[in-house]
């Protein structure tokens, strides 16, 4: 329950970014393909951050520290470029047009995603 929460967070971060933004758009020709497109890229972005971000932040510990975090936002960017291209090959109408729009909006990505996690506290498995 708590990873379709999460995949629910980012679809709406998602969404956010692609009104924000010029240069992130997801096309469709109905509000509920657009919204299953968005869920769908959420997947695709959660499962990227999942696998590769652990090895960059790995393999670059270095540049983390020399920058002082910094060069996250820049792997963010290029993270959510990446689910970009994913969903292109995947023909989901989502598009990232370069590394500026995908700097942005991996901005608008993590702090509508913080956000949302704030109003909206997922429910302990305890409960």
């Amino acid at each position: 329950m708590r990873i379709l929460f999460k995949v629910g967070i980012t679809a709406v971060a998602l969404w956010v970014a692609t009104v924000v933004i010029d240069g992130i758009s997801v096309d469709g020709d109905t509000a509920g393909r657009r919204a299953l497109t968005l869920v769908a890229v959420a997947a695709i972005f959660g499962l990227v951050n999942a696998i590769i971000k652990p090895l960059i932040k790995t393999l670059g510990c270095a540049f983390y520290v020399l920058t002082l975090g910094l060069i996250g936002l820049v792997v963010n960017a290029l993270l959510l470029w990446l689910t970009s291209e994913l969903a292109g090959e995947l023909d989901l109408p989502f598009h990232v047009t370069g590394f500026w729009p995908a700097f942005w909006g991996a901005i608008v990505v993590g702090v509508v995603g913080w956000l949302l996690h704030l109003v909206v506290p997922e429910k302990d498995d305890k409960d």
